[in-house]
């Protein structure tokens, strides 16, 4: 297991550097995304002024406060709380937003499936996990909103933060077939046919 600190973005081969078990730390750039950004994007067609490639995205919908704009939030939007949202509900956008748009990492809560899991394959991506109820030390890790997107759909915009220290961070998922929440899962079936056993339930 080893640590590792990305200046994002990143290209494939340090994508697929990732194993399970190692930590990440996120320097410079965040993208924040969530379902109403997903389906606005890919089943509505709706493009997007930035560029993702190589770039981590945050499944989250923030709490900001509105400010004057300034140096300090030059788009008029300061960070409040900024928390993660569970993941597994945006499964269905993992390929194309790998293949389509370049994202290559993803950071969320609770993991993802198997159809992310061979997005991560495909394109050399990884899943980085933080751990639910952080969304206070989460956000000082945030310096600045430094721009945004669809905000009509606030707050499920597409927000581009400014971080700092954004860790560390459980890579959850890998590129080469890892997954800690699927190697749980069969942890977790195997104890429970054994207890079952043992009572004579099956």
């Amino acid at each position: 297991m080893a640590h590792h600190i990305l200046q994002m973005p990143i290209d494939e081969e340090k994508a697929r550097s990732l194993k399970i078990g190692d930590t990440v730390t996120l320097e410079q750039t965040l993208f924040g995304i969530r379902d109403a950004t997903l389906i606005h994007m890919f089943d509505k067609g709706r493009k997007v002024k930035f560029d993702l490639h190589g770039h981590a995205v945050i499944h989250t919908a923030p709490n900001v406060h509105r400010v004057p704009v300034s140096n300090e939030a030059p788009v008029g939007y300061k960070p409040f709380c900024i928390g993660t949202t569970t993941s597994m509900r945006m499964e269905r956008f993992t390929h194309d937003l790998m293949d389509r748009e370049g994202v290559r990492l993803i950071v969320g809560k609770g993991g993802m499936g198997p159809d992310t899991l061979a997005a991560f394959a495909e394109f050399g991506g990884a899943y980085l996990a933080i751990v639910g109820g952080a969304a206070a030390l989460e956000t000082t890790w945030i310096e600045q909103i430094v721009d945004i997107d669809l905000d009509d759909l606030h707050p499920e915009s597409l927000w581009k933060f400014q971080i700092r220290n954004f860790g560390p961070l459980l890579v959850g998922m890998d590129s080469h077939g890892g997954s800690l929440y699927a190697d749980l899962q069969k942890d977790v079936a195997s104890r429970r046919d054994a207890v079952l056993k043992s009572i004579g339930a099956v």
